[in-house]
């Protein structure tokens, strides 16, 4: 039994069978570890006794060990597959002889031999499985040399005994595949919805059934197993179904002799029970009905299911009406799509808008009655839409049904299950024309307001230049109120109310550079500035623009009012700060009139300053009125001045 190697042991054998097949053709046997067996035992016995040695072991050679399932002469129940000799013996296709284990290479360093127990002599007939493939050998072992080996009547005692092994296992394999598969058959009876059977003598009116089919049909079994009339079981059925089923019987006997028919049970102190019953009618030489046997399978759960199912059908056929009354009230269009979005229902207010044949825009017809121009833009939002399960909203424009197009406001939302996969899309188009009409003559009402102040300011500016031509001495006067009058002029553009496409566009202009430009106005007369700015600057986009420009014009209009811009020699430091996640800009007055108090009434443009950092900047705003002056802090989110840029690198990241 000396140590395994790749010479030794392969996986693939030499008639294409794996190691793997090996194994699995062993355990296959379920005799692995279980008790001692008689027949086994005597095996060995008589093996041990012919072959003249004292012990002699049936071993069973697993992956890593070899197990003997019986054995004389041994203490030991298994030993490592490493020192194994059956190993080698289980390959052979004879009995294999090891005359004086000393003198063999393969085993004279085995510990086994050169160990305690002190092997010298060994004889192993192969274990060979009906597939063919080895698992063990039938062994006997001495503790002498043997020169002479064994006599060829030992030899083929031995291999008449290994097949009588394999013979047992085999058969006791059989055995446990049989009650296997009665155990499995008996599980599947008790879990199916099997009543019974029944076979009837026609002739003699004679019905006899097994166990079950009297249980159910109230009947004992003596008088099942002796035979009863079959007005016997009818007896209990339910009296709505006995006439219904007695014809149906006699259809059968005289047609083809098929029977099917489903119906009731009222066994005695048992809940009512549905059964259908299946059988066949034979009959005699003179076409006359003598046979009919047949079985009987409770469908109670099946109609108890078939009734919920009809009951949940007409609560959501209920549900639906609903909800199509509802979607088809609504002043909206209503429509929905599966989760790939394909859509398969519109409410009817699409197809009074549309003017198209009712089915003629499901799955992707829809697209035929958008404006040519805002076709790829709405298929881009929707097929992002479908990919990531974010909302759905666009505007563009729809053909109405007397062909002119209106921009509508298309919105979908994702409904999901518990696994949140989506499930279906749900969407709507409103008609927003006139409100986009309105909007465009806002924003030409706004423009034209916006070009009449320019050309005020303008007018202004020339008369302040022909006022100076004329007189001279008042050159440097002009030129001070005309810098400030460009500078409001300027700030202008950014306070007044603009639309999308109106707003001026800052791009990358700093902070500090927007709001030097908005404080110009105020400057002295030789133009220095009296509204300082330091700290940390920040990029500024035309997002925030008109809300910054808004509180920023606000106070200094009233500090040039009642603060500290409204007398000599004032100024304000305006600082602003980095603080983690959060911007602060704090306003500082000093050297203007004392502050009494705070205001007793909040004016409109204290209200709007408030209302753009709060409202459009999502910050805080504070207001201390110290004696000194005034001191104004904003607080606002650090992506506040340049949303626009802080939504792309969060879009970048994802």
């Amino acid at each position: 039994m000396c140590p395994l190697s790749l010479s030794t042991i392969n996986d693939q054998w030499p008639n294409g069978w794996s190691e793997r097949d090996r194994i699995a053709a062993l355990r296959a046997y379920g005799v692995l570890h279980t008790a001692p067996e008689n027949d086994f035992d005597d095996i060995v016995a008589l093996a041990a006794r012919i072959c003249d040695a004292p012990t002699a072991l049936i071993s069973l050679v697993d992956s890593d060990t070899q197990w003997f399932k019986a054995r004389i002469g041994l203490d030991a129940c298994e030993t490592g597959r490493d020192v194994s000799f059956c190993d080698y013996a289980m390959r052979e296709h004879e009995v294999m002889v090891v005359r004086d284990a000393t003198q063999d290479p393969r085993f004279a360093n085995n510990a086994l031999v050169t160990g305690a127990l002190g092997i010298r002599f060994y004889a192993g007939a192969p274990l060979v499985s009906a597939d063919g493939l080895p698992v063990g050998s039938l062994c006997i072992i001495d503790y002498r040399p043997r020169p002479e080996g064994l006599t060829d009547l030992q030899a083929q005692a031995l291999s008449v005994l290994a097949r009588q092994v394999i013979s047992q296992m085999e058969l006791r394999k059989a055995l446990a595949q049989r009650k296997e598969s009665e155990e499995t058959a008996r599980r599947a009876v008790l879990a199916s919805e099997y009543v019974g059977a029944w076979d009837w003598d026609i002739v003699n009116d004679r019905v006899v059934a097994d166990e079950r089919f009297a249980r159910m049909y109230g009947v004992d079994l003596q008088t099942v197993e002796q035979g009863a009339p079959l007005t016997t079981f009818m007896a209990h059925m339910h009296p709505e179904d006995v006439d219904r089923v007695a014809a149906e019987i006699q259809q059968a006997m005289e047609g083809d002799g098929v029977f099917v028919s489903e119906y009731r049970l009222q066994a005695p102190g048992a809940a009512t029970r549905w059964v259908v019953a299946r059988g066949q009618i034979y009959f005699a030489a003179d076409g006359s009905p003598e046979h009919f046997p047949g079985i009987s399978v409770d469908i109670s759960e099946r109609k108890a299911l078939d009734a919920s199912l009809a009951q949940v059908a007409a609560a959501l056929s209920e549900s639906e009406a609903k909800f199509r009354a509802i979607a088809d009230s609504m002043p909206q269009m209503v429509w929905s799509t599966q989760p790939d979005g394909l859509h398969d229902y519109y409410n009817a207010r699409w197809y009074e808008f549309t003017g198209v044949a009712e089915g003629s825009t499901d799955g992707e017809g829809w697209a035929a009655i958008f404006h040519p121009e805002d076709q790829p833009r709405a298929w881009e939002a929707w097929r992002h839409s479908l990919a990531t399960g974010d909302l759905y909203e666009i505007e563009y424009r729809l053909r109405r049904h007397d062909g002119v197009y209106r921009w509508t406001l298309g919105r979908a939302v994702p409904i999901r299950n518990e696994a949140s996969e989506i499930v279906r899309w749900f969407g709507t188009c409103t008609d927003i024309d006139d409100l986009k009409r309105v909007e465009q003559n806002k924003e030409l009402l706004s423009q034209e307001l916006s070009h009449r102040i320019k050309n005020i300011f303008a007018v202004v500016s020339a008369l302040i230049a022909l006022s100076a031509r004329q007189h001279p001495e008042a050159k440097a006067f002009a030129s001070a109120v005309r810098n400030r009058i460009g500078a409001l002029a300027r700030a202008h553009e950014f306070v007044r109310p603009h639309s999308e496409v109106s707003r001026p566009t800052v791009g990358d202009m700093t902070l500090h550079a927007f709001l030097e430009a908005l404080f110009k106005p105020y400057a002295d007369d030789d133009g220095a500035t009296r509204v300082v700015i330091e700290g940390d600057d920040a990029v500024f986009d035309d997002q925030a623009a008109t809300s910054v420009a808004l509180l920023f014009h606000e106070l200094a209009t009233n500090a040039a009012k009642y603060g500290a811009l409204s007398v000599v020699g004032g100024r304000v430091i305006l600082r602003t700060e980095m603080r983690d996640d959060r911007f602060v800009l704090i306003w500082t007055e000093t050297g203007g009139p004392a502050v009494t108090g705070e205001p007793t009434r909040e004016g409109f443009g204290t209200s709007l300053a408030t209302l753009s950092v709060q409202g459009q900047l999502g910050g805080r705003l504070e207001r201390i009125w110290r004696p000194e002056g005034l001191k104004v802090v904003a607080d606002l989110p650090a992506t506040a001045l340049s949303r626009r840029r802080a939504a792309e690198k969060s879009a970048n990241r994802h």
